[in-house]
């Protein structure tokens, strides 16, 4: 549109308002508009102090976690100046946030009575809510227990709003078994669970009744549970594309250990073995599992692993450990990041610090000194992938190339031959070599980079390389130092053998 000139008949007065039109015109087409959504782009520092909206730190320990409409809220175990010797009950307080990040404190769900289950001196663990649309109620289950932890039980509560104040209802053992450490899962048709541990019968799948408040027999195996596994603790599920993810702790008290993962497209049957979801010997990034959370937006969906990094002299300033779960078929797995940004309006993953940038590299393994090699600089399909000293060969150079929508999963291309690091058939099969195919986008070809050793640190990165596809981690067979010696798959141990350190070449 042509700019006619200005009539000079137009009083005076009028003048600096036309300019002030045609400057604010000019500066909206001169400079570029903002990105979308840059208001809902939500960083996480896993570890960092994590305060609420007033300055306090948020007590989340043991999370539970429950969208409502644009609304997340969060409950959890109010910590705060206790120790691993004095954990009395004193609140479950209830936050809310628009953006996973910034909290706001609501109040509390429940508080600490004169008496009973929530009275002085009692333990109340692990507060997990879902909202039961039949009957409009908010329903929390939580640990309940006395403090030599010989009780045992579940507590159920309820509110017609997602902060309460909740009305309790008791506590009791499901179907008469024990029930310490537990979590609490709906299914997508509104069925909802209880995920208990039983110290004398393992960690069990519990049917709720369709009000939420009870749990019922789903028959007379297992005792009337849905399904029995062995002795795990601190249970958290979630379902993706028609499967079920079980992640669970085992029993070491306060101190970290190695969290594992079981799968299924069933609750009651056909679950997978578990195995480790982080690098074994990491201790889960010296965490305990607390929750998943589902980030789904315009875009798809990113899962958080929130866990608990218990400080027994503090337990109230306890950091908290939230980084990005990768779902893929049957396979968990978890990596390091000192921090990552995440869009909670898209559901996209839109930045991560501790990743290793796209380009080429050599892998060296751990045990060994010797690279990750194409043996006999071979250009072919199917050939074997070995270990070997360094000689300076394209064949052992190998391009990196992050997975779109994924946290720290790549795809290795051999320099040489162009063809990409590949477990063969997509085999589920411990000690299978691994071998160079044509790239093609299949999991049997993706590789999650998780950092072990001394992650969270600056200086070269220490990666163990995890198969989507398996779940398994690349290896220098039987810890040889001979070159030539195959470079299989096998489950995640620890072992120097199982660790390789990228070097940049160029």
């Amino acid at each position: 549109m042509e700019l006619k000139p200005v009539d000079h008949r137009i009083p005076r007065p009028l003048f600096p308002r036309i300019l002030l039109t045609l400057t604010a015109l000019l500066a909206a087409l001169l400079i570029p508009a903002l990105p979308a959504h840059a208001d809902t782009v939500s960083t996480f520092t896993p570890g960092a102090a994590w305060d609420d909206s007033s300055g306090n730190a948020l007590q989340t320990h043991g999370l539970g976690i429950l969208k409502v409409g644009g609304t997340w809220y969060a409950y959890g175990e109010d910590k705060a100046g206790e120790t691993s010797a004095n954990t009395a009950f004193q609140a479950i307080p209830c936050y809310s946030s628009t953006d996973l990040q910034h909290w706001t404190f609501q109040g509390d769900a429940l508080t600490v009575q004169s008496s009973g289950d929530l009275g002085p001196d009692r333990i109340v663990e692990r507060p997990k809510v879902i909202y039961n649309s039949s009957t409009g109620e908010y329903v929390m289950w939580m640990h309940i227990d006395n403090e030599s932890y010989s009780e045992a039980e579940a507590g159920v509560a309820e509110s017609t709003t997602p902060c309460g104040p909740y009305t309790y209802l008791g506590a009791s053992q499901p179907l008469g078994f024990q029930s310490r450490d537990m979590g609490l899962f709906q299914d997508t048709n509104g069925t909802a669970y209880l995920l208990s541990e039983d110290r004398a019968n393992g960690l069990r799948i519990d049917e709720l009744a369709s009000n939420y408040l009870s749990v019922v027999s789903a028959g007379s195996a297992n005792g009337g549970s849905v399904a029995l596994f062995a002795d795990y603790e601190a249970p958290t599920m979630v379902k993706a594309n028609g499967r079920y993810y079980l992640l669970a702790s085992h029993l070491s008290g306060w101190a970290a250990n190695d969290d594992v993962y079981a799968s299924s497209t069933s609750l009651s049957s056909g679950w997978t073995s578990f195995q480790n979801f982080a690098p074994a010997g990491t201790d889960t990034y010296d965490t305990q599992a607390a929750n998943i959370i589902p980030v789904s937006g315009s875009s798809g969906t990113t899962y958080i692993y929130a866990g608990d990094r218990w400080e027994t002299s503090d337990l109230g300033d306890s950091p908290l450990i939230w980084l990005p779960l990768t779902l893929s078929g049957t396979t968990v797995n978890v990596g390091w990041q000192n921090s990552w940004s995440l869009d909670v309006t898209t559901g996209e993953l839109t930045s991560e610090s501790s990743n290793p940038a796209a380009g080429t590299y050599t892998l060296t393994n751990g045990k060994s000194s010797d690279l990750l090699d194409v043996s006999g600089s071979s250009t072919s399909t199917g050939a074997d992938i070995i270990q070997w000293p360094s000689n300076g060969g394209t064949n052992q150079e190998w391009t990196l190339s992050q997975v779109s929508g994924t946290s720290d999963v790549y795809t290795l291309k051999s320099v040489h031959s162009g063809l990409c690091l590949d477990v063969p058939n997509s085999s589920a099969t411990e000690g299978v070599q691994l071998d160079q195919w044509t790239c093609n986008g299949g999991t049997n070809q993706e590789w999650a980079l998780d950092p072990v050793g001394s992650y969270g640190t600056s200086g070269d990165a220490v990666y163990q390389l995890t198969s989507l596809e398996s779940g398994y981690s690349a290896e220098d067979e039987n810890n040889s130092t001979t070159e030539g010696t195959a470079i299989d798959q096998w489950a995640s141990n620890g072992g120097s053998n199982q660790q390789w350190t990228l070097g940049s070449v160029g």
